[in-house]
């Protein structure tokens, strides 16, 4: 008798993004039937080169679009099997999900401390749960902890983007949406970040939606990763897979096997688009 094989359980999806489209000013057309899975305790990579939609998609799961006269006009997004796309920022946020936005968005004024502490102002918690939920992120970022008493806009750029990681664990979100951690920042502390995400990733379970620029470091951390480009997903895998993948170290990085390619080669490959078949 031949043995039946069982196929393995998918994976849970937390989040789902079913072939969303976004327009800004009823005009512009940004994304185009964008769909994307981020399965509960991953690290999902959004990566595609500078105005290719990352920062779209994140802000339309977010729900963040509105303020910059943008809408989800088709699909739907939906967290834990609910449709989210209609909430405000803040209920999604109560929900499990926030986002970090590119750019370092620290309240300057304030200490770093006083920054973390701004990011539970959706739990209603004791004192003493605020205390150890504010230990933990120093636990991860022990480099806030030496600076807690410094104003947050006087901190190094690294630092800074480390606080706003913290502030939105203090919310205890289930999934972060973390836009372009490696903005502007020097190679070590990039790497520092990602490892602290990966270790907040294996060791307190958060999801993560990470679009980055940088696409090999954003691969050598996450599992699965999708490519965006003119605002379509033209390419998805697991990480392992993009990584090794030739036409992408080609278009990403100039380099195949055959050793480095001159602009004038890219700028052909790229109308060829031979890694999109």
């Amino acid at each position: 008798m031949a043995t039946q094989t069982v196929a393995a359980p998918a994976a849970e999806h937390y989040l789902t993004v079913n072939s969303i489209e976004v327009i800004y000013d009823h005009v512009i057309l940004v994304l185009k039937g964008v769909s994307l899975n981020v399965p509960k305790g991953q690290i999902v990579a959004l990566l595609g080169a500078n105005g290719a939609g990352k920062t779209t998609t994140l802000k339309a799961i977010s729900n963040l679009l509105r303020a910059e006269r943008g809408d989800v006009t088709k699909g739907s997004v939906e967290f834990r099997g609910n449709r989210v796309d209609q909430l405000t920022p803040n209920e999604l946020v109560k929900r499990g999900v926030i986002q970090v936005m590119e750019g370092r968005h620290c309240f300057g004024h304030l200490t770093i401390e006083e920054n973390l502490l701004t990011g539970a102002y959706t739990r209603s918690i004791s004192r003493s749960a605020l205390k150890d939920s504010l230990e933990k992120v120093y636990h991860y970022f022990p480099r806030l902890k030496t600076r807690r008493g410094s104003q947050a806009g006087y901190t190094s750029g690294g630092e800074q983007q480390m606080c706003v990681i913290g502030r939105a664990l203090m919310a205890k979100p289930e999934m972060i949406l973390l836009d372009e951690p490696s903005m502007g920042l020097a190679p070590q502390i990039v790497e520092e970040i990602f490892e602290i995400v990966k270790d907040l990733n294996n060791r307190e379970g958060v999801s993560f939606l990470l679009a980055e620029q940088n696409t090999m470091m954003a691969l050598r951390y996450a599992d699965f990763g999708y490519i965006l480009e003119n605002g379509r997903v033209m390419m998805e895998g697991a990480a392992g897979e993009l990584r090794a993948n030739e036409d992408i170290k080609e278009f990403y990085l100039g380099l195949s096997s055959s050793g480095r390619k001159s602009f004038k080669d890219i700028k052909h490959y790229r109308r060829r688009k031979r890694w999109l078949s």
